[in-house]
This record gives structure tokens, C-alpha cells and sequence, in this order.
């Protein structure tokens, strides 16, 4: 590895030791640099190897660290992996400077071990001068130390960043680092690492407190669930036992004063409240408000983890997103107040899914291009926007186009605009295109595959120089937007055939991702009672048959297929449960009118499945809705029950309920 030469490097260390903090990166590099010299007596022109731990030392003190150590290593790998560069190493350190971990190549490694870059290495300031490790532990704060901002000149072929890693308890625990040969810090690199250390700081408070309830926040209900949430844990009587930094940050509060409090001085509600309101809510978030104070939140408590699924081992999602185990018996959704019901965010049950997004937050953050992949309906658009939301770009606008919804002449105006003029049938004030559109935000072409192949070579001019030629004119301007592509089709094979542009796909592919269709996904249940709330379904029961059929249904057309059936299903059934009536268009029995409804199964043969008494009950509960026309709403007044009691005793009972009950 390049180094530069001593002496010189020594000269202008000591100058800016000398002479205060001037011409240095940064001020933390010049205290850093007058710690070595004036606390360490560290001379810069000196070679220095950092020691290594012996092997007692080490596996002691990686057994005391081990928690971290298994939280963090998931991460790492996922870190460099999606970093793609060979010549670089993750490392995890604990606040001595020693090195527990590191995930890097073989030949990186073979490279960097005559540095002392291993694992078991002590990296602290006072052994190896100013680096990225031993001075972010000092700092106690994010640092990147440039390759000539090292103390010693053995490094200063190497570029490091760093970011602390915080326990349960607000207490610097770890350090992770990034070494490369970089000649240029990457400017997106310390917020990837900042984005990493947070999922490992979520995952111990997950690990160390399994027996206490979480309460996910934000002031912004899409990001409840995410990588931005707040996150408390607390005990059965309420009392708050750990938060990571989101919280602290939302609440503006200290770690030592939010240990002492309860739940109720931090929100105007009780933990009891908040798990019972969370249940009903489906585990969406709650409307809650900041105690003494105006300030209002979106809040999810939840139960235990040992509680949620109790005799299973529980595995972690890179979204950190918990969810509840499904009933065995089918649940009455609820209905939402309209404000909740447009405030919810889309809710990924599904650890496939939940996976793909977390991968997806990290690529997008570096401005890589993304590339979905899914059948027609399976929620495309819904990922992509919860992408951009999650991203640091959810302050920019959001700009969806279908290219394959767009008559083939129109698909260039759309995208790149047109001035006024342009073309017959043109606005007289000329339009900005989709692309102009999405300045600072996010442009998602679904379909990208039907995009002719003229506008294809556009489309990658577009993506290689940043700058957009509406039509009917030479001026080109600027823009910066983060891409997400996405089509049914593969486009590998249509590169084959020759009907998608080899460069145009490598340029869109950053990363490419397959999203499940609705029949392979886990969180099936969970989205039917989302769709249903969404229709405003009150008192709503659904038939175990029914629900049977919802789950095992194939579901060629996805979630829109999916949407539309409840939508029919609802409208048919009025105000009665949904039973297999309600649903023909899977195949079920077709909707009876209301006066062959009470016919339509002899008597003898349903009472014969029935025992005595409740063949009896259903004869007389049988006269009863004929006596009154079968107005449900007037029978169970009659019979001082309730519309919702009265429609399971019908089911129970095979009383199939009338069209206008």
C-alpha cells in the first residue's frame, strides 16, 4: 500500500502540533494529532506495529463482547457486500481499540496484516496514532481519517471511517469501521455506516430485553417500522428500561432521564392503553401525544417477544419490524377512522419482503439504481414507495410512470417533457416531463420493459450525463433523482432476444430484486384485514370457509386481484358477515336472491347435520326472520341481542343471511 514519504508527513504533523489547527482535514485530526504527541509520545516519523492480543486475551475478551459480536456480524457482511469492493475491510472493535471482527477479502487481508489490520490487533489512539477506530472511541462521534490525516506514515495509504455503536444503556460499546485504499472519502459512506450501527444497536436492545414489551414511535406514522423509529422498552409495570438514539433524538431527552420515568411521563397514555389499542389497530400506529405537551406521535406496543411466539426461537428481520403471531381463528377486522385509515403506512409482514427492503434502504442511500422484478399486481409501486419514504430522499417528490399504460408517441413527451409548441395537440406552456419532475426525489418507471428501444437510448443518456432535452428544444438541464425500475418480464432474456438494450439494463440493475407474489407470501392474513378495514367494514365477521378460500386462493392477478374481490365481496354483503355467497368470482356458490336464500338447502338435510336442540333453536330462530321479513337489524332488537351475536348464531346454525339484512 502507497504510503507517504516520513519525513515529510512527520514535518507537517508536528507543524500543525506546533502551530494550532491549520491545514488538517478537520479539527478532530489536529486534537487527535496533538494527543500522540503531547499524552502518547507517539513520534509520527517512527514505524509502529499495533500489538495483538495473545490467544487467552482474545477469546476472553470476545466472550465478553459476544452479544455485540453475533448482533453486529450479520450486518457487517451485509455492509460489504452491498459496499462491492474488494480492496476494503469492516471492522468491529470494542472501546479499547481491539479488533473482535472483520469481514473483508483474502487478499485484502494478505495486504493489510503487515499493518497490523487483524483481528486481535489493538488500534487505540495511543498504540497506532490518530486512525479511524482509536479516535472515533476518543471522539466519541462518527470520524473519517483520510489517508495523510494519520499520524503515523505507515498508514496513510489507508482511508477509514468510523461510527460508535451505543448499548441498550446509552453507552459506547463497539466501534465499526471502514478501511479501504480509497484515495477519496466516499461521502455516503458514513451514513451507510451510521445506518448499520443503528440495526446493530436495535438488535441488542431486541436481544438483552426479550421478557419486556417494545413500543415503536415516530412522528410520522411510514416511519413506525423502520430504521427511523423510536424505540423504548418496558417493563410489565410500565417503567422504561432502554431506547435507542431515535428516541432520545424525538423526545429530546437524556438516557439517564428516560431510565427513571414511566411510560405515562413520556406519552399521555398507559402501556395497558397502548397494547390494547396497538391490538385493535392491527398493530398499525396509534395516534398518541407527548405528555404535558401538543406534540403528537404514532406509536405501536407490543407484547414480549418470549410472548409473541412462544417455544420458537425468534429470528430477526433486517427491518426490525416484529409482528404479531396470526389467530388460528379468523379475527372481525376493525373499522378505522378515515383519518387512521390515510395516515397508515404499507405494513411488510412478509421476511422476504422485509429483507428486500432493508437490502433496498442501504443500495438507494448510496444512489444506486434499483430494479424490481414481480408479477403484474404484486405491489410494485407500493415497495417502490416505501423505498423512497424510508430513503433520504422521502423530502423530494415521488413520480410514477406505467410505460406500458402510455400509446408508444407519448411516452417521450411524458418523460422528458416538451416546450410549448412542440409537437400538434401539444399545452401552449409547454410541460416538464416526469423526469424534470423528480428532481431531488424519486422517478419509478414500472413496466420499464415496454419501453421502445429509441427511447431506451435516450433513457441511458439520461442516466449516464444527469441532464434532460425536452422536446422542441436544445437546452438541457441538471437533474438528480434516485431511479427504481421495475417490469414482470426478465430482462436478462429480452437482452438476449435483442429487444432491450444490453447497457441500458446494467445501467438500471444496480441491484435487482424478485418480490414474491401474493400467493407465496406469509403476511396473506394480515393483508386481507388490511384491505378489509380499508373498505370501512364495521362489525364485520368472516366465515372460517370463506377465510379458508381467501388464504388458499392462488391469486394470479396479486394484490389487485385480491382488492377488487373484497371490494365486490363487501358491496354484496352489505352489512352481513362474508360468507362463500359473497365471493363467485373464485369459484364459490353465486350470490341466492333473498327469497330463494331460506331455500336454497332442504331443511331435513341441514337439520340432519345438526343436533336436536340446535335443530330446534334453528326452526324457531327460522320463524322469527320470517316474521319479520328477515330484517336482521329488527330481530336481534326483538331478541335483545346484538346484529353481529345474531349473525354467528345464524351461521352456527346454517341460517344463510338474507341480501338486504
Amino acid at each position: 500500500m502507497p504510503i507517504s514519504d516520513p519525513l515529510e508527513h512527520a514535518h507537517r504533523v508536528l507543524d500543525v502540533v506546533r502551530g494550532g489547527i491549520q491545514h488538517v482535514t478537520s479539527d478532530a485530526v489536529a486534537h487527535s494529532w496533538a494527543r500522540c504527541v503531547n499524552e502518547h509520545g507517539l513520534d509520527p516519523s517512527q514505524p509502529r506495529r499495533p500489538p495483538v492480543l495473545g490467544r487467552s486475551d482474545l477469546p476472553s475478551r470476545q466472550s465478553r463482547m459476544a452479544s455485540v459480536i453475533d448482533c453486529a456480524r450479520y450486518e457487517m457482511t451485509t455492509l460489504y457486500q452491498q459496499l462491492g469492493d474488494p480492496e476494503l475491510a469492516v471492522v468491529l472493535t470494542d472501546t479499547d481499540g481491539v479488533i473482535l471482527h472483520m469481514v473483508t477479502s483474502q487478499e485484502f487481508e494478505r495486504q493489510a496484516q503487515p499493518l497490523g489490520l487483524e483481528v486481535g490487533a489493538v488500534w487505540s489512539e495511543a498504540e497506532a496514532g490518530t486512525n479511524g477506530m482509536g479516535t472515533c472511541v476518543v471522539e466519541a462521534g462518527p470520524v473519517v481519517v483520510q489517508q495523510t490525516d494519520h499520524f503515523l506514515s505507515q498508514y496513510t495509504g489507508l482511508t477509514c471511517s468510523a461510527v460508535p455503536i451505543y448499548d441498550p444503556a446509552g453507552q459506547m460499546t463497539a466501534v465499526l469501521d471502514v478501511s479501504s485504499r480509497s484515495v477519496h472519502a466516499q461521502r455516503h459512506l458514513l451514513v451507510l455506516l451510521g445506518m448499520t450501527a443503528r440495526m446493530i444497536e436495535n438488535r441488542l436492545i431486541d436481544t438483552r430485553f426479550r421478557d419486556a414489551h417494545p413500543v415503536h414511535f415516530h412522528s410520522r406514522p411510514e416511519f413506525v417500522y423502520t430504521l427511523h423509529e423510536g424505540k423504548l422498552v418496558v417493563d410489565d409495570e410500565g417503567r422504561i428500561l432502554a431506547a435507542n438514539h431515535s428516541a432520545l433524538m424525538q423526545l429530546e431527552i437524556t438516557h439517564r432521564e428516560l431510565r427513571s420515568s414511566r411510560l405515562e411521563q413520556i406519552f399521555q397514555t398507559t402501556l395497558d392503553d397502548m397494547l390494547e389499542r396497538s391490538h385493535r389497530a392491527s398493530f398499525r400506529p396509534i395516534v398518541t401525544y407527548r405528555a404535558n405537551a401538543a406534540h403528537r406521535f404514532f406509536a405501536v406496543a407490543r407484547q414480549p417477544a418470549r410472548d409473541e411466539n412462544p417455544g420458537v426461537a425468534r429470528t430477526f428481520t433486517p427491518a426490525r419490524m416484529r409482528l404479531p403471531a396470526l389467530p388460528a381463528t379468523p379475527v372481525p377486522p376493525r373499522a378505522r377512522p378515515a383519518t387512521e385509515r390515510h395516515a397508515a403506512a404499507p405494513t411488510f409482514g412478509d421476511a422476504r419482503l422485509l429483507a428486500h427492503l432493508a437490502t433496498a434502504g442501504r443500495v438507494v442511500a448510496s444512489g444506486t439504481p434499483l430494479l424490481l422484478r414481480a408479477e403484474t399486481g404484486a405491489g410494485k409501486e407500493v415497495f417502490a414507495r416505501a423505498v423512497h419514504t424510508g430513503g433520504s430522499r422521502c423530502g423530494g417528490p415521488f413520480v410514477a410512470i406505467n410505460c406500458a399504460s402510455l400509446p408508444e408517441m407519448l411516452i417521450e413527451a411524458e418523460l422528458f417533457g416538451y416546450r410549448a409548441g412542440a409537437f400538434t395537440g401539444a399545452e401552449k406552456s409547454g410541460r416538464r416531463g416526469k423526469i424534470v419532475q423528480a428532481d431531488g426525489g424519486t422517478l419509478f418507471l414500472d413496466e420499464i420493459g415496454d419501453m421502445p428501444l429509441p427511447l431506451q437510448a435516450r433513457l441511458l443518456r439520461v442516466l449516464d450525463e444527469r441532464m434532460v432535452t425536452p422536446l422542441g428544444t436544445d437546452e438541457a438541464r441538471p437533474v438528480d433523482f434516485l431511479l427504481i425500475s421495475a417490469s414482470h418480464c426478465n430482462l436478462a432474456e429480452m437482452v438476449g432476444e435483442g429487444t432491450f438494450r444490453e447497457d441500458l439494463y446494467y445501467r438500471l440493475a444496480g441491484i435487482e430484486l424478485q418480490l414474491p407474489p401474493l400467493r407465496e407470501r406469509s403476511d396473506r392474513a394480515e393483508i386481507i384485514r388490511n384491505l378489509l378495514l380499508d373498505e370501512g367494514r364495521t362489525d364485520t365477521a368472516i366465515s372460517p370457509a370463506a377465510w379458508d378460500l381467501l388464504l388458499r386462493h392462488p391469486w394470479p392477478g396479486n394484490l389487485r386481484q385480491l382488492h377488487h374481490v373484497l371490494r365486490s365481496a363487501a358491496a354484496l354483503a352489505g352489512g352481513a358477515p362474508l360468507g362463500l355467497e359473497h365471493f363467485p368470482s373464485l369459484g364459490a356458490p353465486p350470490l341466492p336472491s333473498p327469497a330463494s336464500r331460506a331455500a336454497a338447502v332442504p331443511a331435513e338435510a341441514v337439520e340432519a347435520t345438526l343436533s336436536p336442540q340446535l335443530a330446534q333453536e334453528r326452526e324457531s330462530l327460522l320463524r322469527v326472520l320470517q316474521t319479520q321479513r328477515w330484517n336482521v337489524s329488527q330481530v336481534a332488537k326483538d331478541l335483545g341481542v346484538s346484529r353481529n351475536t345474531l349473525y354467528r348464531r345464524m351461521h352456527k346454525l346454517r341460517i344463510p343471511v338474507t341480501h338486504n339484512a
